[in-house]
């Protein structure tokens, strides 16, 4: 493995929306991830930095003194202390300069390796970003209220269940939105672990080139074709005042 990819690891992956909500639509679309540790990540070399960068403003808890310590400071606001443990991360890199991430997560660890709990960091096409905070509820189930404005064809409503297992060979996560009793949007991200690398890097880009900004367009263009089917549109919420880490707190629910 390359020097300046060791301790992380790249997914293949296929991404899966089936929305039932008023209207049935689907999309798939196939794109590649990185798994990083975030006390390690990737320095990648020049010219294929173009191809994957890493900047502390492309997540939510980053501060100057790095992402490691933006991270602790919101676990510390909602009472989780790792102590140090390790933070895996799930994410798209830079490519061209430009980042776009629907969804990342990172598992965070306490020192015995054992699984504290879960953050979902979530990003808006209109550059909004929140997070939640999971932990597993009585069933071993991850739920949160939607707090966030996503798509306009869909209200800051309802409830998510989510299944985010730490990924190993594969990588495959499940996020479900209920909505007034029923399923509304199911969206699922299954992936194949790849050996990061250079020759990798070179392989996934020329296989998805400007992996980030198709993942961007594709979801205007899906906009696009359900503005058409004639579905009703809610409006976006006023922005409130920016804070250093926007987020929602949820807890263990039976």
């Amino acid at each position: 493995m390359s020097g300046w990819a060791a301790g992380a690891a790249l997914y293949r992956c296929e991404v899966r929306h089936v929305r039932t909500h008023l209207e049935r639509h689907s999309l798939r679309h196939r794109t590649y991830m990185w798994l990083v540790d975030i006390d390690d990540m990737p320095t990648v070399p020049w010219p294929l930095s173009l191809l994957a960068g890493f900047a502390r403003s492309d997540q939510l808890a980053a501060e100057p003194q790095g992402l490691r310590a933006g991270l602790d400071a919101y676990l510390a606001d909602e009472g989780v202390d790792l102590d140090g443990g390790r933070v895996l991360l799930l994410t798209h890199a830079r490519v061209a300069g430009y980042v776009f991430n629907p969804l990342s997560v990172y598992w965070c660890h306490d020192p015995q390796g054992r699984l504290v709990c879960v953050a979902a960091e979530v990003h808006n096409t209109y550059g909004g970003r929140h997070r939640y905070l999971l932990r597993p509820d009585a069933d071993g189930r991850l739920r949160a209220d939607k707090a966030f404005y996503v798509s306009p064809f869909l209200p800051v409503d309802g409830e998510y269940t989510l299944r985010l297992p730490e990924p190993g060979r594969l990588l495959d996560i499940t996020v479900r939105l209920d909505l007034d009793g029923t399923h509304a949007l199911t969206a699922t991200v299954k992936g194949t672990r790849l050996r990061a690398g250079t020759a990798t890097l070179l392989r996934e880009s020329l296989r998805k080139p400007l992996s980030t900004l198709a993942v961007s367009l594709a979801i205007r263009w899906h906009g696009v074709r359900l503005l058409l089917k004639g579905l009703p549109r809610h409006p976006r919420p006023i922005p409130r005042k920016a804070t250093r880490d926007s987020h929602h707190r949820t807890g263990s629910r039976s």
